[in-house]
């Protein structure tokens, strides 16, 4: 059986908390013989800014660089609100993106039975949602330069930030959109600004030339991305594929977010090319969810997202879809039976703590290996 190196990057707040869940996991898996799994951990974030006064170390990136997957917590807090902004606890999240080119986020949005009330949208509209969100990550406005704050005297500062595409970045993600689609229900809907934006005119460009030359049976339609945010809150299961841009895949992945019924809930993939002669591709998996430092330590942490990110892991990096279809199968289980974290209890429900959830999800994944 062959052994897969990740490393863990559990960050800040309640990384570490949900991220021990994971590790609960990995080690059963382990154990059973089930996969086999060569851990090490790392420091990101405010962890490595306190230990190394960085986001994150150059041994850290060489181990990230090495691993076949990165697994990630969570970065951030107040407590690193006044350090300089080079190495801001963002930071680290940042340069792990850029330097393992990991252009494409997959950010699904599931809204399991046994939720559908704790949406704020009425039970019809998200009942049985399942749409994923392809967000480009390495470009765009994030990333474009210059970035710059200019003091014009007077009391007046200019602030600018660059929106910047090049055709090979918006030809790959739609690739990646497509591709996607043709194993789920053969729609994409591609969303950008072509109206006020002249990054969108292209976006909207290059997206219709790679569809009619490589994915002519996949149906495409465009859409406004402000217009597409409004209709994820009015009917969002006319949905299957989103791909947009990295400033606008961001917000609207926060609120497919919500209409799941938590940030708790939401997972995501960040992937990179697939290497022409190993086939493989560096990858982080990682909760939506940021680092509630308000909650951290107090056992409130909802661990589905990160528990789902690693599922995510098995199906894209390791071809274990079957296990990763058995590990949802073991969080739908949980949840219809009424266990609930604080972000998503409800009235007769039963709260549970973070390691609660996590101990209830390995057992029902137990239950299906039996």
């Amino acid at each position: 059986m062959a052994t897969h190196k990740l490393l863990l990057l559990p960050g800040d707040g309640i990384g570490p908390e949900v991220m021990a869940e994971v590790k609960r996991l990995i080690d059963w898996l382990n154990a059973k013989g089930i996969a086999g799994f060569e851990t090490e951990q790392g420091l990101v974030g405010g962890a490595a800014y306190d230990a190394h006064k960085v986001s994150i170390s150059e041994g850290d990136m060489d181990k990230a660089k090495a691993a076949d997957a990165v697994i990630f917590g969570a970065v951030g807090g107040p407590k690193w609100d006044k350090v300089p902004y080079e190495v801001r606890p963002e930071a680290g999240l940042l340069r792990l993106r850029k330097d393992l080119g990991l252009f494409a986020n997959l950010r699904p949005a599931v809204c399991y039975p046994a939720l559908a009330d704790a949406s704020s949208l009425k039970r019809e509209a998200v009942e049985g949602l399942d749409i994923m969100i392809v967000r480009e990550l390495t470009g765009g406005v994030y990333f474009g330069e210059p970035k710059t704050i200019t003091d014009l005297g007077n009391g007046q500062k200019r602030a600018i930030d660059t929106q910047v595409y090049d055709t090979y970045e918006i030809e790959r993600i739609a690739r990646v959109a497509f591709d996607l689609a043709r194993k789920r229900r053969n729609k994409v809907t591609s969303m950008e600004k072509r109206n006020v934006m002249k990054s969108g005119v292209l976006w909207n460009e290059v997206v219709t030339q790679v569809h009619a030359r490589e994915y002519p049976d996949v149906q495409l339609e465009h859409q406004l991305a402000d217009s597409g945010g409004m209709m994820l809150v009015k009917w969002p299961k006319q949905f299957d594929v989103i791909v947009t841009d990295n400033l606008f895949g961001d917000m609207l992945s926060d609120i497919a977010a919500m209409l799941t019924g938590s940030l708790g809930m939401l997972p995501s993939a960040s992937l990179g090319e697939i290497d022409a002669k190993t086939r493989k591709r560096r990858a982080l998996y990682e909760p939506v969810h940021g680092s509630a430092p308000d909650i951290a330590g107090k056992g409130l942490a909802n661990p589905i997202a990160m528990i789902s990110s690693f599922g995510m892991a098995l199906r894209y990096s390791f071809d274990m879809g079957a296990l990763a279809d058995k590990l949802d199968q073991a969080i739908a289980a949980v949840l219809a039976s009424g266990l609930r974290t604080a972000d998503i209890k409800s009235e007769g429900t039963t709260p549970a703590s973070t390691v609660q959830m996590g101990e209830a999800i390995l057992k029902e994944l137990q239950k299906l290996h039996a």
